[in-house]
């Protein structure tokens, strides 16, 4: 098995490892109009080409005799590329059990590792035994579970972390010091924003008592979030970001 980083010619085979794992994964949660509305959305060959080509994601691929097998699409939160989120790994259903979503995870660790991220997440729906216990096994932990809704129907989806540097494991929680006062942000709760993400704060180590958040991308604390729950900084434009699972994109 050779793991590689994907070239342009690696769509269409991307595509096809796709489309056999969502439907062995998702087709019975999610069901089949699901299924074809996120292919259609995600794995649009124009989409495909737009996101090997941009600088703040990255794919490897993982071939058998020429062939891929399975793929892990990361992308880095901009601005410093601290965090790393891997938003799918699949691997097709006649190759699983043969390592190839353990070589891919390494290889995708190794890649956010390179780029300066010090922390890796991953998501995967709670109805997916399979992907929930894949995270389980590699070191990584549950730091959230969100409702997320996908055509209409919500699902409970897991948010899975891990945190570490090139000497290994470091903890979650990063202090900063805000007019005297010791703030905890815990960097595996976060929200997604338009230009990075925001983090929950805490004012213990404990995470007892909620400060607010915190955004990466000025480091901000104030952070305003209205009856709708619309969250924005107030002192840059970042503002929340939709799901990847929202509704709009099926």
């Amino acid at each position: 098995m050779e793991v590689r980083d994907a070239t342009d010619g690696d769509v269409e085979e991307i595509r096809a490892v796709a489309r056999a794992s969502l439907d062995a994964s998702y087709a019975d949660a999610l069901g089949e109009d699901a299924v074809e509305g996120m292919l259609g959305e995600w794995y649009d060959p124009d989409r495909l080409a737009d996101r090997l080509a941009a600088d703040g994601v990255f794919y490897v691929v993982a071939a058998v005799e020429g062939a891929v097998v399975g793929f892990a699409e990361v992308e880095l939160d901009e601005p410093n590329e601290s965090a790393a989120e891997i938003q799918w790994l699949h691997v097709r259903p006649d190759n699983r059990g043969e390592g190839v979503g353990e070589a891919l995870l390494e290889r995708a660790e190794e890649r956010a590792l390179e780029r300066g991220a010090n922390r890796v997440e991953g998501v995967v729906l709670a109805a997916n035994d399979e992907g929930n216990a894949f995270y389980h096994a590699h070191g990584y932990e549950r730091v959230g579970t969100h409702t997320v809704d996908v055509g209409g129907e919500s699902f409970d989806e897991h948010t899975y972390g891990k945190r570490r540097s090139a000497e290994g494991p470091v903890d979650f929680l990063e202090e900063h010091d805000l007019d005297g006062e010791t703030v905890y942000v815990a960097l595996d709760e976060r929200e997604r924003g338009s230009e990075a993400p925001f983090y929950v704060a805490y004012t213990d180590d404990a995470r007892e008592n909620k400060y607010g958040y915190y955004c990466s991308n000025c480091g901000s604390f104030d952070i305003v979030m209205n009856a709708m729950e619309r969250m924005e900084c107030g002192d840059c434009e970042n503002s929340r970001k939709p799901s990847r699972w929202d509704a709009a994109y099926l």
